[in-house]
């Protein structure tokens, strides 16, 4: 049964041994999503919900409002991505002349965990009409890491500095729109 807080002693323990013993954790944890559900809650509302963080070692339960999409950015740090709910698409990018070029993609759903190199950047978006939540697990401190973050505008691709609070605003912005279609819907 999942529990937060042995999940994140072992994720410190692991972070030591990299990307792959993170990984085994974050899929042993996403394998049954009843446990996370009876320690998290059930996804009702988007958001950060920060449940760890250090310099080594942050982690995070991101739950996505229906059909938001998250801005091209970078972590400058491993990341290992578990969907426990809902679907979680991203779209693969690298740095090209003018900007960023599409270079992949991948669409997960609840039980399919992602690894993400220090160097990878990449746009998430939740093409489903219900929350998709996802535990995350970073190999370094999310909000102020080591080397600083940059983030793409949707439209132009140009580069720019990562800022959290505009993250935090794409998160409250399209739960607004959501209970806002659900209010027109009634």
């Amino acid at each position: 049964m999942f529990s937060k807080h042995q999940f994140i002693e072992d994720c410190a323990k692991a972070v030591k041994d990299g990307q792959a013993a993170v990984r085994e954790l974050v899929q042993e944890a996403v394998s049954a999503p009843d446990g996370i559900y009876k320690e998290l809650g059930t996804p009702s509302k988007a958001g950060i919900d920060l449940l760890h963080r250090s310099s080594d070692l942050t982690v995070i339960n991101f739950i996505w409002s229906p059909y938001m999409t998250l801005i091209p950015h970078n972590h400058n740090m491993f990341a290992v991505i578990g969907i426990y709910n809902g679907r979680e698409d991203n779209v693969f990018w690298k740095r090209g002349e003018d900007g960023l070029e599409a270079a992949g993609a991948d669409s997960m759903g609840a039980g399919d965990v992602a690894t993400l190199g220090h160097n990878i950047i990449h746009s998430v978006s939740n093409p489903l009409g219900k929350y998709s939540a996802a535990i995350h697990v970073y190999g370094g401190d999310f909000f102020e890491p080591d080397e600083p973050r940059s983030e793409w505008d949707h439209e132009t691709l140009q580069e720019r500095p990562w800022d959290v609070e505009t993250t935090r605003a794409t998160f409250r912005e399209a739960e607004e729109r959501y209970l806002a279609h659900l209010a027109a819907a009634e």
